[in-house]
């Protein structure tokens, strides 16, 4: 069998690659088609618009984020949490993978006004959550967890991981805040240390952060960056 990428893969990496160089705002559909070195008119053969081609992306996205999280269902609870927030630990090198995330959000900002997006992204949403509810729940079932409220905390981690990962992209970088470069880390080894630490049964411990880390980065695919939040740089974190 043949690992060669289908026509449909290469039109999405094509589209993660576009939307690093360009952003969403000037993103053009001949811009994708050089990316993935398809023409113009292949691409509105199978996409009408550059809507629906994003409205794809991102389907495509967060179905790779739902496989990824399925491949490690069955990893240690404490384990699994711990890369849920490495995954959203950006390093101040990785130019790539922030602009990025830079374009996500300039799509984020459509979900107001264009339902189609809005449900992706409303997907996206409830993967998160859900993720770390089932990790909380899993980890209450194995006796690693205290017996804590599982959706109410995964609420909260969740709406500090998004959010110190939106302040870094939007500060850090040059000519922006310096002192926001390595924001997503000192974040993460907070929550760990306030938000995680506080759940775990007696004499649990937590793994150490850089090996969850390098553990999500030795799972990408060479050629991709790596995302958020260990999946590959076109992933959203595990959704986006």
């Amino acid at each position: 069998m043949s690992d060669a990428p289908s026509a449909a893969e290469e039109i999405m990496d094509g589209v993660y690659s576009a939307l690093r160089a360009h952003g969403y705002a000037d993103l053009t559909m001949q811009d994708i088609a050089d990316e993935c070195s398809k023409s113009k008119s292949l691409l509105h053969y199978h996409y009408d618009t550059k809507e629906d081609l994003l409205v794809a992306f991102l389907d495509y996205v967060v179905t790779d984020s739902e496989e990824r999280i399925a491949a490690r269902a069955d990893d240690p609870p404490v384990e699994r949490l711990v890369q849920f927030v490495g995954w959203f630990v950006f390093a101040p090198d990785e130019a790539d993978r922030e602009a990025f995330h830079i374009a996500l959000l300039e799509l984020r900002t459509q979900g107001p006004f264009n339902e189609r997006i809005r449900e992706q992204l409303a997907r996206s949403d409830r993967l998160l959550r859900g993720t770390v509810a089932d990790i909380l729940g899993d980890g209450i079932d194995a006796g690693v967890f205290r017996d804590i409220d599982a959706e109410e905390t995964a609420a909260l981690l969740v709406a500090t991981l998004d959010g110190a990962r939106t302040r870094q992209i939007t500060l850090a970088g040059a000519g922006r805040d310096d002192d926001a470069a390595g924001y997503t880390r000192e974040v993460a080894e907070a929550t760990l240390r306030r938000i995680v630490g506080p759940l775990l049964a007696e004499g649990v411990e937590l793994p150490p952060l850089d090996e969850s880390i390098d553990a999500l980065r030795g799972d990408a695919d060479p050629d991709e960056s790596v995302d958020d939040d260990g999946a590959a740089g076109r992933s959203t974190d595990p959704g986006e």
